[in-house]
């Protein structure tokens, strides 16, 4: 850029190039000493307004520091917070994971697992080869606290299933433990069975409604099947009789004991020793008369005592 002069004691034009060295230079030089008298001068006068008012100005420093101190205590106290509220929420976590454990440990004992098929005791195996260069990133607060709450829904969803897994077993080993299964002595023969047969007393045709174990007199008998004790005590051509509840409409009945070991009313496990074997009644010998009914019924003894035997 070009500016022309024209004066009037020569009569001569000139031209001034803005361009050139000789013009920028010393227009660059004194507005770096205007700037720089400008910024002396701001710090002198700050300078000058703190050594003339030293009172005021300790005030300002002290409250922009005591707003410091403050801002500083207030991220102390979230950071505090935050870090006692995350721990909490890791310190549930880690009592829900302890449940599951001792949940996981007892379904493995009901589903009838082979030890070290399904350990809770020891983390799951995981592997894999070494990640490639790059591919691995920090974790940002963020994405730690979404996974959090994505662990904690997960745990919440799972010990849901694995409760109503548990139940689910839990019925179906009562349903084992209650149905008849097995003979109610563990010594001694079938000495007659279910359905028609000759009297013995009578010497005419007549109906068993069960089966008959002969044995030693003493023989300890066994219930077989968990249930509740419905009678205990002397009942006709039975002689000493126990009956059992196991419910579902099923019941079992052992008579001609010599001695009864149970009450009305008492719950019995599978396998209980609930009397010892006699000959009271209407009987030829020591046995146990043992018969299963069903909704009230006799029905064929044979498929539970098959059952037991494991044919």
């Amino acid at each position: 850029m070009n500016i022309i002069l024209f004066t009037r004691r020569h009569g001569s034009i000139r031209q001034i190039d803005l361009a050139g060295r000789r013009v920028w230079m010393p227009l660059a030089t004194a507005g770096v000493i205007l700037m720089a008298g400008l910024f002396a001068g701001g710090y002198y006068t700050a300078a000058a307004w703190q050594d003339s008012h030293p009172a005021a100005a300790a005030k300002a420093w002290q409250a922009r520091l005591a707003r410091q101190q403050k801002e500083i205590a207030r991220a102390r106290r979230e950071a505090r917070d935050n870090l006692q509220a995350l721990s909490q929420r890791v310190g549930e976590l880690q009592a829900r994971v302890t449940r599951l454990d001792a949940l996981g440990s007892r379904l493995t004992q009901m589903a009838g697992l082979k030890n070290g098929e399904f350990d809770f005791d020891r983390p799951p195996g995981e592997g894999g080869p070494d990640p490639a260069p790059g591919t691995e990133k920090p974790l940002s607060t963020s994405d730690f606290l979404h996974n959090l709450d994505q662990l904690q829904a997960t745990v919440s969803n799972r010990s849901r299933q694995l409760g109503i897994l548990e139940q689910m077993l839990l019925r179906r080993h009562l349903h084992a433990e209650v149905m008849p299964k097995g003979r109610p002595v563990r010594h001694g023969w079938l000495s007659s069975g279910y359905g028609p047969r000759i009297d013995p007393f009578t010497g005419k045709e007549g109906f068993h409604p069960g089966f008959d174990f002969a044995g030693k007199r003493g023989t300890k008998v066994h219930a077989v099947a968990a249930g509740v004790v419905d009678y205990a005590g002397r009942d006709g051509g039975y002689g000493n009789l126990v009956e059992i509840n196991h419910g579902g409409g099923y019941k079992t009945r052992y008579g001609h004991n010599e001695k009864i070991l149970v009450h009305v009313g008492e719950t019995v496990k599978r396998g209980q020793v609930i009397s010892l074997m006699g000959s009271t009644g209407r009987s030829t010998g020591p046995h146990v008369h043992f018969e299963v009914r069903y909704d009230g019924r006799a029905i064929n003894p044979a498929r539970f005592v098959r059952a037991g035997s494991g044919h």
